[in-house]
């Protein structure tokens, strides 16, 4: 099989690949990269690489309906690495065809929420803070005071409705009940064998597999070209402009409390 990591130097008749590594932080790259294959011709069919332990809910819903929009004019595999749990799997399931490893860490279909408290800290080193806000809950997450039981009863409230929407999604994704999904959606992580049985997997292969089983379903009578969306320049400028921003963001702008479809041994998710 020819593999080339650009789609404008391939002639004839190709399978798109996208690939979709780490945490999900952001959606617009790999939206760019499905339009950019749905509307080429020469693209027959795309296969998503997936090996990322889940990430923002924002971002896996916006990939996860960019899929679901692109297969309906183009067949969309998704292979499955060593890791496409959580929201790695959220994308998975808006595909036509799962493939995956034996071993493969998938599933962790669920919400987790979480912030840091620097309530004991503070009071140690002498720091007072204060905090003026408009609303009872405007400061919901707040690392300088305890979380009191109404705000617990939000935050709960909300990570359960937002767990629904993935239980949602592989339903109408997976083509099964939605209550058949909600028994085994607690977080729970299932090797590629186990979620094959539950029908989040249809068989079993690695990326070269899927490749050829994409271009297969998108027509492709010969030999199967698999392609990649152009690499972007690296700008050292760029780069360190962006660090810094983010840097600022994270410090002065980004709230501490999170919610995240991420899959972590730890308990915790990255921010």
């Amino acid at each position: 099989m020819l593999s080339t990591r650009d789609a404008e130097f391939e002639f004839g008749e190709k399978v798109g690949v996208i690939e979709i590594i780490g945490a999900i932080a952001d959606s617009k790259d790999i939206i760019h990269n499905l339009k950019r294959f749905r509307e080429d011709d020469s693209i027959k069919a795309i296969v998503v690489r997936i090996d990322s332990p889940g990430g923002g809910v924002g971002a896996s819903q916006e990939i996860f309906r960019e899929i679901t929009k692109t297969s309906e004019s183009k067949k969309i595999i998704a292979s499955l690495g060593g890791v496409a749990a959580s929201g790695g799997y959220y994308i998975a399931a808006g595909a036509d065809g799962i493939v995956a490893n034996q071993g493969t860490i998938t599933g962790s279909i669920g919400v987790i929420m979480g912030y840091s408290n620097f309530q004991e800290l503070l009071k140690k080193i002498g720091l007072v803070p204060v905090v003026i806000k408009s609303g009872e809950y405007k400061d919901i997450g707040s690392p300088v005071r305890e979380m009191t039981k109404k705000e617990e009863e939000i935050l709960r409230n909300l990570a359960n409705q937002i767990h629904k929407q993935f239980i949602k999604a592989i339903a109408e994704g997976r083509g099964i009940e939605q209550s058949k999904v909600e028994k085994f959606a607690d977080g729970r992580i299932f090797s590629g064998e186990e979620a094959k049985k539950l029908g989040l997997v249809d068989r079993f292969g690695n990326l070269e597999d899927a490749i050829e089983w994409a271009g297969r379903m998108g027509g492709i009578k010969g030999k199967v070209s698999a392609v990649y969306p152009p690499e972007k320049k690296f700008s050292v400028l760029k780069y360190l402009v962006n660090s810094s921003l983010r840097e600022v963001a994270n410090r002065f702008i980004n709230p501490r409390l999170f919610a995240k479809y991420f899959y972590s041994p730890a308990g915790c998710s990255e921010n």
